[in-house]
């Protein structure tokens, strides 16, 4: 473990960013880091108002499949809790954060898990691809500002397959029942803009 633990820090000290880093760089990371991660919400949120029962299907197991990971992560904090860099005093830490556990990246398993949700439905698979290559670009802009080491963020993308694994087998049982009465609840509570066209019904 003290091995591990000695490359963990030595690959934070390789990555993350010092005062003389280039001020563009930084801002960069923090939009990475601390903005990129709305774009799961917004696609979320546009698959369900504009898509097809296919669609919102999928919404709704991605999002059974990220309160699992969550679930998940907020376990490995209270069993295994480990500090963040810089509550250790280690490295350079770019925008305050509490000193939380750091293990896994929560940033980094919402998004794995909504990727690991679109590969698993073969459909989406290309998506998939592409918002895997997210996860670990936002996970590292978080090491890069020195709020996460970068065992969190392979911690977060090695749960997160196990995370939207956990719902495939539920799904199958109860997932066209619930989207139907999710589907149904949004046509009562949004008949307004579905009349004027706005949204899908």
């Amino acid at each position: 473990m003290d091995t591990l633990e000695h490359l963990n820090q030595s690959l934070f000290l390789l990555i993350n960013a010092d005062p003389a880093s280039p001020a563009w760089r930084i801002q960069a990371g923090m939009f990475i880091a601390n903005r990129l991660i709305l774009l799961v919400p917004a696609a979320l949120a546009g698959l369900w108002l504009w898509g097809g029962q296919p669609q919102r299907g999928l919404v709704l197991k991605a999002l059974a499949g990220i309160g699992a990971a969550l679930f998940i992560s907020y376990l490995c904090g209270a069993l295994w809790p480990h500090p963040r860099p810089f509550a250790i005093g280690l490295g350079h830490a770019f925008f305050p954060h509490k000193a939380t556990s750091s293990f896994p990246s929560n940033h980094t398993i919402i998004i794995a898990t909504l990727a690991f949700t679109l590969l698993f439905d073969r459909r989406w698979a290309g998506w998939g691809w592409a918002t895997l290559a997210l996860a670990a670009v936002v996970g590292l802009s978080r090491v890069y500002l020195g709020v996460h080491f970068p065992l969190d963020i392979a911690g977060g993308l090695l749960l997160a397959p196990l995370a939207a694994a956990l719902v495939v087998p539920v799904w199958r049982r109860v997932g066209n029942p619930v989207t139907a009465a999710c589907q149904a609840l949004h046509g009562k509570l949004l008949a307004l803009p579905i009349a004027r066209g706005w949204i899908r019904a």
